[in-house]
């Protein structure tokens, strides 16, 4: 059996980011310094933003930029329930009060729609956290799960109708863009698509540091505040301090954080990002497998694809049609890694989690569709450099599971007693 497992992701990495890696440990510097420098200058320049700030996080990049958008306790942020922890805690970091909002049934992303009710009925006193109704609402943080991205001009267009700003949480989202129609432009994820874009580089991510992320933005004096409180809140970096031309003085602007990214970490991520849109490219065309593998198999619903998206295929999440079954999603997972299939979900809702339903009161009936969604949710493997054999052995087994628990099969079973 160890012979066939295929493992949930394996982090692609070349003899480059090695010998970086190498280079950085024998240059004696190994925290921030130059090539962290070149990191973001390099992901500024692939995301066609202004400024890049290298972190050690994609939550420390969603801390900062709240935190540099001066978010008060008390104030509201809309929140997909539909998310990883990170992107609802940040929030709580700064005594604010997250509101989950649904997810569209199709794509899994933040659903507008949900996201204008549950401000009215915030305004009507009628949400279930306890809120006051003068609670103001302040922004919104809209996700691109598993790297399809949301239509941009429709955040944007939500976010100033209801005087938001937009943190978006792209940490599935490099490379990744969208557009309106075939005819107009792409635009890539973090080019002017919020006030601040914050990507994730950990182990499984699209390219990765290591552990790592990034905060982009247009904005000056966000990007000032954020590489500021970095770094303990200092007038200027470590860098700065101690290269030959810097001064050992500095003064504490602000109680910042230890949020910054080390040399050693981008250098591999220097290599990762020149080759981004081949290792894109290779999980593009796993996925494309997968839909041809399973295009016949009733008892799955498969993901969004959409000309008008590149999409970054961080997850392939295949939704089991339970009717179609005999067992459970969470069986059908133990059946996966009992095969030597790793696998995911992504992911249990906010508002099924102890805490938010514990502190905020939230019900099942006022997130429907994640409530409903999840329970069919399973990602599976989709890394560049997955070769044939672990293909087909995914493919094999899924189809397997399918197969033999199919309510068909127990039905053509029955009929022929």
């Amino acid at each position: 059996m160890s012979q066939n497992r295929v493992p949930f992701f394996r982090p692609h990495l070349s003899d480059c980011e090695v010998e970086e890696v190498v280079d950085t440990l024998r240059s004696g510097w190994l925290t921030t310094g130059p090539k962290v420098t070149k990191f973001e200058q390099a992901f500024a320049a692939a995301t066609r933003s202004q400024h890049a700030v290298a972190l050690n996080s994609c939550t420390a990049a969603l801390h900062l930029a709240l935190e540099a958008l001066e978010v008060q306790p008390g104030d509201a942020v809309l929140v997909p329930t539909m998310t990883f922890a990170a992107t609802a805690e940040v929030v709580r970091y700064l005594r604010a009060i997250p509101i989950l909002v649904d997810c569209d049934p199709i794509t899994l992303n933040l659903d507008l729609e949900d996201a204008s009710h549950k401000i009215r009925q915030l305004k009507k006193g009628n949400l279930s956290p306890r809120l006051a109704l003068d609670t103001p609402v302040v922004g919104i943080m809209p996700v691109h799960v598993g790297g399809f991205m949301m239509n941009s001009k429709a955040v944007i267009e939500f976010a100033t109708s209801h005087n938001l700003w937009i943190v978006e949480d792209a940490a599935h989202a490099f490379p990744a863009a969208w557009r309106e129609d075939a005819n107009a432009p792409w635009q890539l994820c973090g080019e002017n698509t919020a006030t601040v874009s914050c990507f994730s580089f950990y182990a499984n991510k699209t390219i990765t540091t290591g552990e790592g992320g990034m905060a982009v933005t247009e904005n000056d004096a966000l990007a000032r505040r954020m590489r500021s409180m970095s770094l303990h809140g200092l007038s200027h970096d470590a860098w700065g301090r101690y290269s030959e031309r810097g001064s050992w003085d500095y003064r504490i602007m602000a109680p910042g954080f230890k949020y910054n990214l080390t040399d050693i970490a981008a250098a591999i991520g220097i290599h990762q990002l020149e080759r981004a849109e081949q290792l894109r490219q290779e999980r593009e065309a796993n996925a494309k497998r997968y839909f041809e593998a399973f295009a016949d198999v009733a008892e799955l619903e498969l993901p969004i694809d959409d000309p008008n998206r590149l999409h970054s295929w961080h997850l392939f999440p295949i939704r089991l049609v339970l009717e179609r079954l005999q067992i459970n999603r969470d069986v059908f997972i133990e059946e996966l890694k009992g095969a030597g299939v790793g696998c995911s979900v992504h992911w249990r809702p906010l508002h099924l989690h102890p805490y938010y339903a514990e502190t905020f009161g939230w019900k099942k009936h006022e997130l429907p569709v994640a409530s409903s969604v999840w329970q069919r949710l399973v990602s599976l493997p989709i890394y560049p450099g997955m070769s044939n054999e672990e293909f087909l052995h995914v493919v094999e087994t899924v189809k397997s599971i399918c197969l033999v628990n199919s309510r068909r099969t127990r039905r053509t079973k029955v009929a022929s007693m």
